[in-house]
């Protein structure tokens, strides 16, 4: 059987995260532009036969000779050689896809650093068949990226309303991406967040604190009745800035016994938590999301693209909250 191009997109994806961690990021954004290209073409077999994988966009000729090896050999020597550089034990690799993913939770629009507006981003949530879209802006801690303070975030409510009449068939979660605050607070008042379908709490700046001093941040963070998930749990830029360092196994038990997902951000650039974090934080009880952080339609696609981490990870959909449907979503989230 010839390798699924949507197998082959997440193999290029896993190269370009070991790529970054190697310091090699114009390396690493090449196979991550060819990822989302190879992902949704349909004649791999076909093209390599003839010699034309170089006609997918992004893919030029280097990317191509690893691409030829994957589709003639369902195998990749090169990331093969990255993985065991990397010390990558894939023991316990799970078959996850797409099949019954149901929406994703972090999406951001032209309200904060989007750059599609609410309607284009739900009409392409709905073009992919997902029964319903998180609206996470950022809250308005960091300037700019236009984020949302109290006033603006109810008056976002208005035109959430007024997409969802105009996209039937897909449900917008009206929610918020809130800062995490140094002392563990948060970047909203409690009655604005009370008002939310769902919260997404993360730590984006002062992640050089002491690992104890942010070990009570996230703590705090966790704790707060309105989270529903904490965001991208340690705010790392892959090859541009190191994650926060705490007690990941506190931290990640209280979210288990309080039932806060940690999520799985699909960004390239974050790919966090990481496979090694996620699988510590499965063996401690804690369910997860798995979202794309998505800034334009197009970004959506990283999630299909990134499934190679859960996979590591050992993840099977039952520790997603992406395969629920809405109204399990909102029990859980009520």
């Amino acid at each position: 059987m010839p390798i699924a191009p949507d197998v082959a997109a997440r193999h290029l994806a896993e190269i370009a995260y070991h790529l970054r961690q190697l310091e090699e990021p114009y390396r690493a954004r090449a196979f991550d532009r060819a990822a989302l290209a190879v992902n949704g073409e349909r004649d791999l077999e076909g093209l390599v036969a003839r010699g034309r994988l170089t006609s997918i966009d992004g893919v030029g000729e280097g990317i191509a000779k690893v691409l030829a090896a994957l589709i003639e050999q369902d195998s990749s020597p090169y990331l093969a050689e990255l993985r065991e550089r990397a010390g990558v034990d894939v023991d316990g690799t799970v078959a996850l896809g797409m099949e019954g993913y149901q929406g994703d939770l972090h999406s951001h629009t032209t309200w904060s650093d989007g750059k599609a507006s609410m309607r284009e981003m739900a009409e392409a949530a709905k073009a992919r068949g997902y029964s319903y879209l998180g609206i996470t802006d950022h809250s308005a801690r960091m300037p700019t990226v236009h984020g949302l303070g109290a006033d603006r975030l109810r008056a976002q409510a208005e035109e959430i309303a007024k997409t969802e009449r105009a996209v039937p068939g897909i449900r917008l979660l009206r929610g918020i991406e809130v800062d995490i605050n140094e002392d563990g607070s948060l970047d909203l008042p409690d009655d604005a967040l009370g008002e939310l379908d769902v919260v997404i709490a993360s730590p984006h700046v002062g992640l050089r604190m002491d690992p104890r001093a942010m070990t009570d941040r996230m703590l705090r963070a966790v704790s707060h009745p309105a989270v529903d998930v904490i965001g991208h749990p340690t705010g790392r830029r892959l090859g541009r800035r190191p994650g926060a360092r705490y007690d990941f196994e506190r931290v990640f038990g209280l979210a288990a016994e309080r039932g806060v997902a940690l999520e799985l951000d699909c960004s390239p650039e974050r790919t966090d938590l990481s496979p090694e974090l996620a699988r510590m934080a499965a063996e401690l009880g804690c369910r997860f999301t798995l979202d794309s952080d998505a800034h334009s339609p197009r970004e959506f696609g990283f999630v299909s693209v990134q499934l190679w981490c859960p996979q590591l990870a050992g993840l099977g959909p039952e520790r997603f909250l992406n395969w629920l449907t809405v109204s399990e979503l909102e029990e859980v989230f009520a």
